[in-house]
């Protein structure tokens, strides 16, 4: 008898397997760790420092060293991101917390900043390792022991975002979401088998049955309290409670059909909801009202009214029985109550019955605009609008996400034949995360678990029609010693090597082969993430620029009311992209403007009709520095204050994702056009592109702007940037140095120093000077203007000859002063650091 016949024997059973096989999960999961720590040479850098592996890891370790400066107590409000706004954190506690007190353990209280970076670097890589205990368990009880091996060692090895979000440096808290959530279902399948095997009724609580009652209710109390511990890692948990409570609808229905009693079922989901309840509750912000994003009434609500749901769908089927009425009319009676539900929601608070109206479309919608032009976000069934199986088939090889598609078939078959309660839970769970990465890849690192189990179900399947079982039980009889090997090789069937052979060719052999790539593939070339010119300018920001006047892990109160943070007179934002703000605030320890939260982007989020907000997509957008001006000014509505003081533009932003800004502003037309180069026609940037604020930055170094001056580059690194010149000079007239200057350049927005006086009237003046980078670069800076009838001209200049304590320490500038020149007149103007800053007269 297999142990899909009697999944549940002993509550012992329930808890580990026989120890070999406990041996064989442990022996997995220490090659998995040793997989995904495979790179940590490119992790720990030569000089001691920690590099992660993307800004969010950068992020979680800001938020951790500020937990461990104030512990117990977790930053929920952040004023140095958002400038001049803030941002909240929408960052579930719980996977700061476990890194905080595994630092502190292991500092014995007062943990080292490099044990705490070390902790956070392994971090990601031992919780991804821990999955496939769990992942063992659900294949175990689907399928039994081989089939939980088999996807014990399919998750170990799980190639695509699965293994990257698990690496060694990607400390996020995306592998929490796996192991927490698998955990979940994992304890919820226990708790199903196990009620149901008990055949316990709610009689069974009335009667205090705690024989039938312990080992379902152990389960449900360690299903809620998983749920929560992966709702405290995500705030978007809700999902997996939809998930459940979208299976148990259609399961009431097929036990209803059948004549068979729903109260396991109840039971295990009023238990798993409550408790899920009670722990989340504490870390709801009331003020937060019912925002899924952040922890608020919705998480309460969406817990009671899944509850709600299992406690009215158990009583509607008991009434059903008592009463004798058809089965066929349960499921409109669940389909009335549910519209009925959803109208008194309208009703009673129209702000909750849209955020659950439009969740949906959060999650499984293909992102339009803006966030469509998040990576993590894009469908991965679609590459430029064109369907693809590519990106399926990269995260989790064609022979593994194939077998997904086909073991979903067979689980659905199953229903018609012997439906369990567990397999309709792992269909149903498969189905919506499938459903998910159609609306957005991120979740691809959920159905990497599904694609294990799915993938192990039918090997398990395959190595049962070819009797495994019965050659099993044949070699523990035969085999007594090592010599008795040998002999028992000889019951070995041709069928049963040709399965194995086909398990290890197309199941386990893709899957491994792309780990072992991927992991050596970054363990010779190393993570960009930050690349070098972005750490470098980011240090030199933070060493040259004045002290914005913020505590940098001090916890700041949330401003009351919708009024905004009251920053110090000496605060100032930095623009560049929202990529990059964690960087800028985590390396640089400024404040950038924008962020990867999206906050601070600006732009039109629905309707073109809409106004376009002030953010990085107007600023970088604008077609002109006096419309670029005044986006920075709109960003900081206060009297006397500019949004941001610096701005950082790189390469990527001026070529490579140029086109995500207006996708922001949802006005993308014109900054690209058509070219027939003979044999194709091929987009090159046009007019609107080179009037851009972002080209007009970083593709011509800031030449002929009034107030934004450049003080620093890195190193020049060899990017798209020369093909940009190129186009400039052949179609435009332009006479650009055709060669790649700084990767980043950072600029500074300033009043200008006003350079005043009189030539013939209406005659034309010019002002220009050489500009030496610290790189040893140089470029022309210079303007024209043509003097009025009374002979009067007036420039506004960026650059100064001087520096001054306390400001920025520039070390890009005129290597001799203005050339000022009109008719056969030439003068040198020296401009004074204060008239720059001040914004000061200067009369020639």
């Amino acid at each position: 008898m297999s142990s899909q016949d009697h999944p549940v024997s002993s509550f012992k059973d329930k808890i580990k397997s026989s120890w070999p096989y406990t041996l064989a999960v442990a022996i997995i999961g220490f090659i998995s760790l040793w997989v995904k720590t495979l790179p940590s040479n490119t992790v720990f850098l030569s000089n001691g420092s920690v590099r992660f592996a993307t800004n969010d890891a950068w992020y979680h370790m800001r938020t951790l060293f500020v937990l461990l400066e104030n512990y117990p107590h977790r930053m929920f409000f952040n004023p140095m991101t958002n400038y001049p706004n803030g941002s909240y954190i929408h960052f579930g506690p719980l996977f700061d917390q476990m890194m905080a007190i595994i630092s502190l353990i292991l500092g014995m209280g007062h943990p080292s900043s490099h044990l705490v970076d070390t902790v956070g670097a392994y971090f990601p890589a031992v919780l991804g390792a821990l999955t496939v205990i769990p992942v063992y368990y659900i294949g175990k009880y689907l399928g039994g022991h081989k089939t939980g091996i088999l996807a014990a060692i399919l998750i170990a090895f799980a190639p695509g975002q699965f293994l990257t979000r698990s690496m060694i440096g990607f400390t996020d808290h995306h592998v929490a979401e796996s192991l927490f959530s698998t955990l979940f279902m994992m304890f919820f399948m226990l708790a199903l088998i196990s009620a149901k095997e008990r055949k316990l009724r709610f009689e069974d609580v009335f009667n205090k049955k705690f024989s039938v009652l312990k080992e379902p209710f152990i389960y449900s109390v360690l299903a809620g309290v998983m749920y929560s511990a992966y709702q405290l890692c995500w705030p978007g948990g809700s999902l997996f409670l939809l998930i459940v409570l979208v299976y148990a609808i259609f399961q009431y229905i097929l036990d209803n059909f059948r004549n068979e009693s729903s109260d396991y079922l109840g039971f295990t989901g009023v238990v798993t909801c409550l408790v899920s309840t009670i722990l989340i509750l504490p870390f709801v912000h009331p003020d937060m009202g019912f925002s899924m994003y952040y922890y608020s009434w919705f998480h309460v609500i969406t817990s009671l009214g899944t509850m709600a749901g299992f406690a009215a769908l158990s009583l509607i089927e008991r009434e059903f029985k008592i009463r004798k009425i058809n089965a066929y009319y349960y499921p409109l009676l669940i389909l009335g109550a549910g519209i009925l539900g959803l109208i008194i929601t309208k009703i009673a608070s129209p702000s909750l019955y849209s955020l659950i109206i439009n969740a949906p479309s959060t999650v499984f919608g293909i992102q339009q605009g803006g966030p469509s032009t998040i990576g993590e976000a894009t469908s991965i069934f679609y590459q430029n609008g064109a369907f693809t199986l590519y990106k399926a088939f990269s995260n989790f090889t064609t022979t593994g996400f194939l077998a997904s598609i086909l073991g979903m078939f067979v689980l659905a078959a199953n229903l018609f034949r012997r439906p369990k309660p567990h397999e309709l839970l792992v269909l149903v769970w498969s189905l919506f995360i499938l459903l998910a990465i159609y609306g957005q890849n991120r979740f691809a690192y959920y159905y990497s678990i599904n694609v294990s189990i799915l993938s192990a179900y039918l090997g398990g399947l395959l190595l049962e029609k070819v009797k495994w079982d019965d050659l099993d039980q044949k070699f523990k009889s035969n085999v007594k010693s090592p010599s008795d090997v040998p002999g028992a090789l000889k019951l070995v069937k041709i069928q049963q090597i040709f399965a194995v052979l086909f398990i290890l060719i197309f199941l386990i052999y893709p899957v491994y082969g792309s780990a072992m790539l991927y992991s050596n593939t970054i363990k010779s070339t190393g993570s960009n993430e930050p690349n070098e010119p972005w750490m470098e300018a980011c240090v030199w920001l933070r060493s040259n620029t004045p002290d914005p006047g913020m505590n940098y892990n001090a916890i700041y109160e949330a401003p009351k009311n919708g009024e905004m943070f009251q920053y110090p007179d000496t605060a100032y934002g930095v623009m560049s992209w929202w990529d990059y703000g964690h960087y800028i605030e985590t390396i640089g320890h400024r404040m950038p403007n924008a962020n990867p939260f999206q906050a601070g982007v600006g732009g039109r989020r629905v309707s073109i009709n809409e106004t376009n907000q002030p953010g990085a997509a107007t600023f970088f957008t604008a077609p002109s520095e006096k419309e670029a001006s005044a986006v920075l000014k709109a960003i900081d509505p206060r009297p006397d204050k500019m949004g941001a003081r610096y701005v950082m533009s790189d390469a990527k932003m001026a070529t490579d994702i140029f086109g995500a800004m207006p996708a922001w502003t949802l006005d993308t037309d014109g900054y690209y056009q058509a070219y027939w180069t003979g044999s194709q026609y091929q987009n090159i940037p046009s007019t609107r592109y080179f009037n851009s604020m972002e080209a007009r930055l970083h593709i011509f170094d800031g030449n002929g702007l009034k107030q934004y001056r450049m003080v620093h580059e890195t190193e020049a690194y060899q990017t798209d940037e020369v093909g940009y010149k190129q186009v400039y000079n052949y179609f435009y007239g332009g006479k650009l140095p055709e060669v790649d200057t700084g990767y980043v350049k950072v600029f500074e927005y300033v009043k200008g120093a006003n350079i005043t006086g009189t030539a013939s009237p209406n005659e034309s003046v010019k002002i220009n000077t050489t500009i030496l980078t610290n790189q040893g670069r140089t470029f022309e800076y210079s303007q024209s203007t043509t003097a009025d009838s009374q002979g009067r001209y007036e420039f506004t200049v960026p650059y100064s000859t001087g520096q001054i304590a306390g400001q920025t320490q520039f070390n890009t500038a005129p290597s001799g002063p203005y050339v000022l020149s009109y008719g056969d007149t030439t003068k040198e103007v020296k401009v004074s650091e204060e008239a720059v800053l001040k914004g000061e007269e200067i009369k020639v």
